[in-house]
């Protein structure tokens, strides 16, 4: 497997981003994701937001994206984001990119002061970097998850101590509070 580089997303990029949320999730799907993602990007309600691409023998082969969301309920909300879309071109699934890449942006997060993380994603692939069920903590999506797929809204802590004193509902950026981006 070729070597790889991660690097902050730029202006520039978002044809870049595009073409790998296409490959990665096919054309139907892949445009709806590739849309939301360049438009998260510029979006104002998502800042601060944390944009990585992974690039390998000068081609992007994944992209994260983690936008701003806040918490209504808690008297001192948390700084929070979630991690909404991951892609990986199919070429390099499961060979560590999107892992690289959502460890790289919890990263970054941690330093620059982000609590609390979310993802609507595969319940089996994020508690690998320690992301649980939201509900469990009296975490509620925008809007409501099927209960078949409870398991799939998750949040993570990087801040210990902050998860007991934050539960809420959880407010996205405009361009993500929309219902369709909530059936997973």
């Amino acid at each position: 497997m070729a070597k790889m580089n991660i690097r902050n997303t730029t202006e520039a990029d978002d044809q870049r981003i595009r073409q790998v949320h296409e490959a990665a999730f096919g054309p139907g799907a892949g445009r709806t994701i590739a849309d939301l993602a360049v438009a998260l990007l510029h979006d104002a309600t998502a800042s601060p937001l944390i944009s990585l691409l992974a690039w390998a023998e000068s081609e992007p082969v994944g992209h994260v994206l983690f936008t701003h969301v806040s918490i209504s309920g808690p008297e001192e909300p948390p700084v929070a984001h979630i991690l909404a879309p991951l892609a990986v071109v199919p070429g390099r699934q499961r060979h560590g990119t999107g892992v690289q890449l959502v460890r790289r942006g919890l990263t970054v997060l941690a330093e620059a002061g982000c609590e609390i993380v979310f993802v609507l994603g595969h319940p089996e692939y994020y508690p690998r970097f320690g992301f649980q069920p939201a509900d469990r903590y009296g975490f509620y999506a925008p809007y409501p998850i099927p209960e078949k797929n409870a398991n799939a809204w998750m949040v993570l802590e990087l801040r210990p101590g902050v998860i007991e004193k934050s539960a809420g509902k959880v407010q996205c950026a405009d361009v993500l509070n929309a219902p369709e981006h909530w059936r997973e």
